[in-house]
């Protein structure tokens, strides 16, 4: 009897979906294969090693503390508690203390503003270029230069870790009394914390059009311009800082809802994750900002080939390693070994799609989730703290969006066939949602710009990146509403 073989039918996935992920993935990919290796080109091939050596100590902390967050979440939910979660809830206590203890008296004691109150030094850095303590090869506290310790960056990095311990602990402790393994999808909690982090963003965004806090800062206390600018800053601070909390918290919750009825499956994969991703890299930035500063001083000599000329540039010979950084040959050695290994994890992702789809769904969450956190935690400088929180808020709402489309992701949603229209709304979209990502990354201005705006934007003058935001954020509202109205499909 001749046996009949069905063709498999080809999986399918909405394109409302299908833009999303397509976003995401976009957003990964510019900012692995682009970005960051351009920061650390930027950083390199500086003056001195003082913002690389915070560069290095800021990626080791993003990926030390993401590994903690991922072991706590093992422990407590794979499948039950291995340690009771009330521990647990009481050392995030401690630690969120801490953290914000630690953030607090860096950002507010010893604070020695200049001339245009443009920048304000407190006790963010370690050590000062006053403190000695037994000074190696010409630095200052052994051998690590002035502001080579971030406090700021750590006391954020601690903070984060222990609210997600109190976070998970809660959720553990709610479990135990009740056995529901569901996913319940995107709550109303969670949409409405989603809600409320992008409208403090956009209150942020018409007040930042409007005036910059250095301008509101001399006028709102007649007589005393430093308090007026030190109020407004915290003003800042406290809108920006509740929407990454509410951001973050929808992201946290829906992850946990998603990976919940798959338990088995999904927390290997999210060990692996922190394991082999997050820790290694943290560990090899720690050991890299460790040793930068000696390493110099040791390749500077070698005159094999000329190696050490052609890897390191000493402003003065007679201030060794003092005065050196690395070259743009040794800066573009790093970025292609950097390039290489994001793009390569990127093709890797596209090739076990399909064999291993939870590894890679779970990969890129937690990639994206780090990058928000990246993003905060390597730009802490006062200048430069309002626009990393504004970016770090942006990517954390496109990480909870995307976690919440994770859910069934290849389920046939539509009836209708993609036609004329439909193409013609997903380019549209595209196209709206593309515009709209050069008009956001303008507004923001980092004090040492890694990235030059694409569209005049000053704050309360040039405008024409916040109107251009404006129009395509509602164009592209529009025609995605549109487009999973009709419930089209590939």
């Amino acid at each position: 009897m001749q046996q009949v073989q069905q063709r498999e039918l080809p999986e399918r996935i909405s394109w409302a979906r299908a833009l999303i992920f397509a976003a995401g993935f976009f957003l990964i990919a510019a900012i692995l294969v682009g970005q960051i290796p351009s920061v650390v080109y930027a950083e390199m091939t500086a003056a001195t090693l003082e913002q690389f050596e915070q560069l290095c100590l800021a990626l080791a902390f993003v990926g030390l503390g993401g590994f903690a967050v991922v072991q706590v979440i093992v422990l407590l939910f794979d499948p039950k508690p291995l340690i009771p979660p009330a521990i647990l809830t009481v050392k995030g206590v401690v630690l969120a203390v801490a953290g914000f203890a630690l953030s607090v008296w860096a950002t507010t004691t010893g604070c020695v503003p200049n001339k245009d109150l443009t920048l304000v030094t407190c006790n963010q850095y370690f050590p000062a270029s006053t403190t000695y303590w037994h000074p190696v090869l010409g630095g200052n506290v052994l051998w690590f230069q002035p502001h080579a310790v971030d406090f700021v960056m750590i006391g954020l990095t601690v903070l984060g870790v222990g609210l997600a311990m109190i976070f998970y602990s809660v959720l553990a402790l709610r479990e135990l009394r009740n056995p529901d393994r569901r996913d319940l999808g995107t709550t109303p909690g969670i949409r409405w914390m989603i809600i409320s982090s992008i409208l403090l963003l956009i209150l942020f965004l018409f007040a930042y059009n409007k005036t910059s806090d250095l301008a509101l800062g001399q006028n709102l206390i007649p007589g005393h311009p430093f308090l007026g600018y030190r109020l407004v800053q915290l003003l800042v601070s406290i809108i920006l800082g509740s929407a990454i909390f509410m951001a973050l918290g929808a992201f946290a919750l829906r992850l946990h809802y998603l990976m919940r009825p798959v338990r088995k499956r999904t927390m290997s994969i999210l060990y692996i994750v922190g394991a082999l991703g997050l820790a290694q890299t943290g560990a090899i930035f720690l050991v890299l900002w460790a040793i930068v500063y000696p390493l110099l001083a040791l390749v500077h000599p070698w005159t094999f080939i000329g190696l050490g000329s052609y890897l390191t540039n000493c402003a003065r010979p007679s201030v060794v390693p003092g005065s050196c950084s690395f070259t743009q040959d040794a800066a573009s050695i790093m970025d292609t070994i950097i390039t290489s290994s994001f793009f390569g994890l990127l093709m890797g992702a596209i090739w076990a799609w399909k064999s291993h789809r939870n590894l890679v769904i779970i990969g890129c969450v937690v990639t994206t989730a780090t990058i928000a956190a990246t993003a905060l935690l390597v730009h802490t400088a006062p200048a430069q703290l309002p626009t990393a929180m504004m970016l770090c808020v942006a990517i954390l709402v496109l990480a909870a969006v995307w976690t919440a489309v994770s859910r069934g992701e290849f389920a046939v949603v539509g009836e209708n066939n993609l036609g004329c229209l439909g193409q013609w709304l997903v380019v549209g979209t595209c196209l709206f949602v593309y515009l709209a990502a050069f008009a956001f990354f303008s507004i923001p201005s980092f004090n040492a710009e890694e990235t030059p705006p694409n569209i005049p934007f000053t704050p309360g003058g040039t405008s024409d990146a916040f109107v251009m935001l404006v129009m395509l954020v509602i164009l592209a509202g529009i025609q995605f509403f549109f487009l999973v109205r009709n419930r089209y499909k590939v």
